[in-house]
């Protein structure tokens, strides 16, 4: 999914706070970003539709009960436009997932704080750690069938894929000088935040738990190191 492009930098590379080791030095998360597609206008207005009609749908009924032909009829496509664009349902699930994933990424480098770095003052690492956890959580639950399905394509596939390295850098960063190995407590947030995970515990714990104990790791990651 990943693919080297040149773009600013990360807004969540944070300067050091009281107490804190040196921060990391500025990465360029844009990197690890998957580009958007370059077409036409009016291929990308076909596109978006497709992409929101497939996102209602598959939310709705669960990606395996949806059909192309219901997601062509849906878009106001043609059948033929839908196979042509996307080669079948599950490239139309990974074009979603990919689409849905940039949204959260540019949430993450340039919007407001605490979960982007915002206009004003640097917002807190933890407040952006939790507020991250949070976000992934939404963009988890919201496709969840989706994400099961990309991470569990084949053995170790969640930890090869561009989205997880970009999730994973943010994280780290974050951590920077707010625990001993920020790359290894990067993984241990997001552990417990696999799909299979998550969709194996929901039934059981529920969603409001399941969000409050991830909150609980972030917050107790993030927190500053004792001087």
């Amino acid at each position: 999914m990943a693919s080297d492009i040149n773009g600013p930098q990360s807004g969540s590379a944070i300067p050091p706070h009281p107490g804190d080791a040196p921060a990391a030095r500025p990465v360029d998360l844009e990197l690890l970003r998957t580009p958007p597609p370059v077409e036409r206008a009016d291929a990308a207005r076909n596109r978006a539709a497709v992409l929101q009609a497939a996102a209602r749908l598959f939310a709705a009924h669960g990606f395996e009960a949806v059909s192309m032909d219901q997601v062509a009829a849906a878009a106001g496509v043609g059948k033929g436009t839908l196979f042509r664009r996307f080669g079948d349902r599950s490239g139309l699930a990974a074009a979603l997932l990919d689409a849905r994933e940039r949204d959260l990424q540019e949430a993450i480098l340039r919007g407001p704080a605490p979960l982007g770095p915002g206009d004003g003052p640097d917002p807190d690492p933890a407040d952006r750690l939790t507020a991250f956890t949070d976000a992934y959580l939404d963009h988890l639950l919201a496709h969840l069938d989706l994400v099961r399905m990309s991470e569990t394509a084949a053995r170790g596939a969640r930890y090869r894929i561009g989205a997880y390295r970009f999730w994973h850098r943010h994280a780290a960063i974050l951590l920077a000088g707010r625990s001993e190995d920020p790359d290894h407590d990067a993984h241990a947030l997001l552990a417990p935040l696999a799909a299979e995970h998550v969709a194996a515990l929901l039934p059981e714990l529920g969603e409001q738990r399941i969000r409050a104990g991830a909150r609980r790791l972030a917050a107790r990651l993030a927190a500053p190191r004792p001087a």
